[in-house]
């Protein structure tokens, strides 16, 4: 049964003066859009860290928005409907974050407390009034009622349920406020007893509609027969379900993409948007990142895996656009060809589809997050680590801050070596890397004994190692070309016995203590204490003369 109410009850259940429903559809005229327009909206609660699922999908509907010629409308809606969950400074956080990784809104909020765009306000708690109008004009259509229903009474409906055996929820008979008559709301309104305000439901959960979701595809779902709570009195703010279909009408969203979680709940939308008369915008539904644990896969947890949260990426300093690559590589599966085919392309040229998109869960793999980053900081320049690594050790690392202001050409110098030719170092992953790569240059962080020294010289005889230090620094020359350097290192290796070439030892290893790379291990070892490190000539003329017959003294 479908009950109206008079405009006196009306006005009980929503006293305060509110805009004509006309005066609100002429504030948001529909969108004038150009062929393939799409409006997309970037929708995060303000409850706390942002997370990288979240970032994954705003950047989807940015990529999905802006790509063409065209180019659409991104906007950015603070949905702060649930207040109790509200963190302070998170909406500043979240347009600071998608600024950092260059997801580009059109409309919405600003830091400073302003607005861009002519569809606002864009933060819902500042839409009350419109939410409200809403309801009003569902009470007088009679597809809404109030709800006096306490927390503890569906807390024991759904107590019976589960003992019945039937499906829990606000339906059919136990939807025990549907008819209520006007004498028997106004009786509970003397008794100044809480309510909500419910949609009445008119579908019919043994029946199945089709929906065409933009990633799942075509796909049948039961009809929404629950009566959807869209607002509390006491609060007078809607529910996501309510708030998202006026803002999504009033906005003019053409596409919804968003999380797989809300996809059960796609049949309820769609009967709220019918139940209001107004087209529903197409929907996609994004499969949540997962992760390995114990060999089982789950989703990328927010409690449990500190690499969920966007802050944990700022903190190790992995460049930002690097980590957008590699989201695009999990979004969509031919992005990693088109990069191997176009490696100097910016990734705003990729042609992203929902089609290419996967229907189950990314799993999430540092290892090639690590190698994208990686290979992106290989194509910078000195100039541009210098600067980005510089942004990033003023926020979190004061030690390698405090060497880039002491020695800002030295520091640069350093990142240049092997940044050019045909093989260019791919030894720094992130800029929390850098301290630990660099520290060996500065004599300040370097620590050497002569019983480490050794250690990393397995198998190559200490009085070699110390011949081999005194030859070299007695030859050593700072303007010897890489092959003259190498030739004297041939010759002190010869000298001592070990062979000149690695083809020579490995055609008759008895004859030969070894090989030249042995000596040269000798002195990046004294150097550097390190077995592993950048071209070791290149190296050496960095650290100059008198750094590295200092470190060759050693023994």
């Amino acid at each position: 049964m479908t009950t109206s109410y008079s405009n006196e009850l009306i006005d009980l259940l929503i006293p305060e003066a509110l805009p004509a429903i006309e005066e609100i559809e002429a504030k948001y005229p529909p969108r004038k859009l150009a062929e393939g327009q799409k409006v997309v909206r970037i929708p995060p609660s303000p409850t706390g860290f942002v997370h990288i699922g979240n970032i994954s999908t705003f950047f989807i509907n940015e990529r999905i928005a802006h790509q063409g010629q065209n180019g659409g409308i991104v906007y950015l809606r603070i949905e702060d409907t649930d207040q109790k969950r509200e963190v302070q400074g998170a909406t500043e956080l979240i347009i600071n974050t998608l600024a950092e990784y260059n997801i580009r809104v059109d409309e919405g909020p600003t830091t400073d407390g302003k607005e861009v765009g002519a569809y606002g306000p864009y933060v819902q708690s500042k839409r009350g009034k419109i939410y409200k109008a809403y309801v009003k004009k569902l009470l007088r259509e009679g597809k809404a009622y109030p709800c006096f229903c306490t927390g503890e009474e569906l807390e024991a409906m759904r107590k019976t349920q589960e003992y019945e055996g039937v499906r829990p929820g606000y339906y059919g008979k136990w939807a025990v406020h549907r008819n209520l008559s006007e004498a028997e709301i106004r009786e509970k309104l003397a008794a100044k007893l809480s309510f909500t305000f419910r949609m009445r439901s008119f579908g019919d959960a043994e029946k199945y509609i089709t929906v065409d979701d933009l990633i799942k595809g075509e796909r049948q779902l039961p009809e929404w027969d629950e009566d959807t709570i869209i607002m509390k009195s006491e609060s007078g703010l809607p529910t996501y379900h309510f708030a998202h279909v006026i803002d999504d009408h009033l906005m003019g969203t053409t596409h919804v993409i968003r999380g797989e979680e809300w996809f059960s709940s796609l049949p309820r939308h769609i009967q709220m948007f019918a139940a209001m008369g107004w087209k529903a915008p197409k929907y996609g539904h994004i499969a949540p990142l997962q992760k390995l644990d114990n060999g089982n896969r789950r989703k990328l947890s927010k409690r449990h895996d500190p690499e969920a949260s966007m802050t944990y990426y700022a903190e190790k300093g992995y460049p930002r656009r690097a980590v957008l690559e590699y989201l695009l590589t999990l979004a969509n599966s031919n992005f990693e060809d088109w990069r191997r085919a176009n490696p100097k392309r910016p990734y705003e040229e990729f042609p992203f589809s929902m089609k290419k998109m996967g229907t189950t869960g990314a799993l999430f793999d540092f290892v090639k997050l690590d190698n994208i980053s990686k290979d992106f900081i290989s194509k910078m320049s000195a100039d541009e680590i210098f600067s980005a690594a510089y942004d990033w050790a003023q926020k979190y690392c004061a030690p390698l801050k405090f060497l880039m202001d002491g020695s800002p050409d030295y520091v640069k110098a350093i990142l240049n070596i092997e940044r050019t030719g045909p093989k260019v170092r791919k030894d720094i992953t992130m800029w929390s890397d850098l301290l630990g790569e660099m520290e060996y240059f500065f004599d300040d962080s370097f620590s050497l004994t002569k019983e480490k020294a050794l250690e990393l010289l397995p198998g190559i005889n200490p009085a070699d190692v110390a011949a081999a230090a005194q030859r070299f620094a007695k030859s050593y020359d700072g303007a010897d070309t890489k092959d003259a350097w190498f030739e004297k290192v041939k010759k002190i290796a010869a000298g001592l016995g070990y062979a000149v070439n690695m083809k020579e030892f490995q055609a008759n290893p008895a004859a030969y203590k070894g090989s030249v790379s042995d000596i040269a291990k000798i002195f990046r070892v004294l150097l550097t204490g390190r077995a592993q490190t950048p071209d070791l000539h290149s190296v050496m003329s960095v650290m100059g003369g008198q750094r590295c017959l200092k470190r060759l003294a050693l023994l």
